[in-house]
């Protein structure tokens, strides 16, 4: 098939070149020239494993162009919509300018029986206002809605080995059109077995929403048992462990420490919550917020934390933050919890330097005043304490002896109780972590 590509970023970025590996002609486009022109170069404008393999393969087939220039999407049986939908400045709400932009700017280019798809995560109605917008300006034109579910660091996998697939149809006899083009832009994924569920617009929006909101949910839970283990003398690693192994509950996503963030997980549950507020059912979601507070109180613990453990001050003395993204495998700096940690206390006083292995750069362009280094061993020297604040391996690898010898003071707080206590301890380090003795 001839499918287009609206929006180049995290998702339309890996989305398009995975449909070109499925076998599809795909053209993609964006306003970003310098985004456009490093894809057309097979080279990936951010930080994906597999992404820079994905786009040198598909680019020696011919099947994947991109262009700033809209018109090139003509003649495309599909167009996935993929561009962004931040957190409104004013509130809570996602702010849907880029979408409403895409699809009002696409429809000059669509014509009869072309599909538009929203891949963006958008608020419950918003697809059928649009889908008003694509019928009035084409007639016979239809829009669907097939939600992503992408993890930063797994994205090409989740693209072609997704673990189901959900399509959000009109109803009537469009509902069987669309569901067709799907199906066929879908068939090499599907053919193994992967599960499809074909729903109504609203119920395909909510999917994506209501699964960040379940994820967010268990780890803020886990998250409050961590500050009650703090104040109790418990361990919430063993707590987790504990409870994990209850079938009804599972072990993953209960890893306490320094909480999520990202361009997902905190501003869809803000706009989860907005729009329940718009539609009247506010009350249904109300814990939401308090998700979302957990969430922000890991962090102030943290720097309160920190404090502790440098003897009650934390001016001028030598910080040293192992991670910067919010997650590891990822240069995303978006919404952080180690470069809000960083940025904390240097606000109090620390002399913070900062590593990461992939995410200095846009680090830096968010918080210019920190220091970064790019050597680990420059990061580390003469720390009075060492923050590991996102679990990338290296970190994680790292050898206590070797480190000790490059430290003002053997400090290290686990933020994310991703390394060995009994290692560290028995190095000669004061070992922390949150909801642990």
């Amino acid at each position: 098939m001839r499918i287009s590509v609206i929006g180049l970023g995290y998702l339309g970025a890996v989305h398009a070149a995975s449909m070109a590996k499925l076998g599809h002609d795909v053209v993609g486009v964006d306003v970003d020239a310098a985004k456009v022109d490093a894809l057309a170069a097979g080279t990936p404008p951010f930080y994906e494993p597999g992404l820079g393999e994905l786009l040198t393969e598909v680019s020696a087939t011919g099947r994947l162009q991109v262009t700033t220039d809209l018109s090139a999407v003509r003649g495309a049986q599909v167009h996935f919509v993929c561009v962004g939908t931040p957190q409104r400045a004013d509130g809570y709400a996602a702010d849907l300018t880029y979408v409403d932009a895409a699809i009002q700017n696409l429809t000059a280019h669509l014509s009869a029986g072309e599909i538009v798809v929203g891949k963006s995560t958008v608020p419950v109605g918003t697809a059928e206002r649009l889908a008003e917008v694509v019928r009035r300006a084409v007639p016979g034109a239809h829009l669907a809605w097939n939600p992503e579910f992408l993890r930063e660091g797994f994205a090409v996998q989740d693209t072609l080995s997704p673990d189901r697939i959900v399509y959000g149809v009109p109803g009537g006899e469009a509902a069987v059109t669309v569901t067709a083009a799907l199906d066929a832009v879908y068939e090499a994924p599907l053919s193994t077995g992967i599960p499809r569920i074909v729903s109504d617009l609203p119920t395909a929006e909510l999917v994506k929403v209501a699964a960040n909101s379940f994820l967010a949910t268990k780890i803020s839970f886990i998250n409050a048992m961590a500050e009650l283990c703090e104040v109790a003398g418990a361990d919430v690693t063993q707590l987790a462990d504990a409870i994990g192994h209850d079938a009804r509950i599972g072990r993953r996503f209960l890893n306490a420490g320094l909480g999520f963030g990202g361009g997902c997980l905190p501003k869809d549950i803000r706009a989860f919550m907005a729009r329940a507020d718009e539609l009247g059912a506010g009350e249904a979601v109300a814990f939401l917020g308090e998700v979302d507070a957990i969430n922000i109180r890991r962090r102030v613990r943290m720097v309160e934390l920190a404090r502790e453990v440098l003897d009650g001050s934390i001016t001028g003395k030598r910080v040293t933050v192992l991670g910067a993204s919010f997650k590891p495998d990822s240069d995303d700096v978006r919404d952080s919890p180690a470069l809000d940690v960083a940025a904390r206390l240097s606000e109090l006083g620390a002399v913070v330097t900062v590593h990461d292995p992939q995410a200095i750069d846009n680090a830096r362009a968010k918080q210019p005043r920190l220091h970064y280094e790019r050597d680990l061993e420059a990061a580390l020297a003469g720390a009075d304490a060492v923050l590991l604040l996102t679990e990338w391996r290296q970190y994680r690898d790292l050898d206590p002896e070797r480190v000790g010898t490059l430290v003002a003071q053997r400090t290290i707080l686990d933020g994310r109780n991703a390394l060995s206590r009994t290692a560290w301890t028995d190095a000669g380090w004061q070992y922390r972590a949150l909801g642990r003795r």
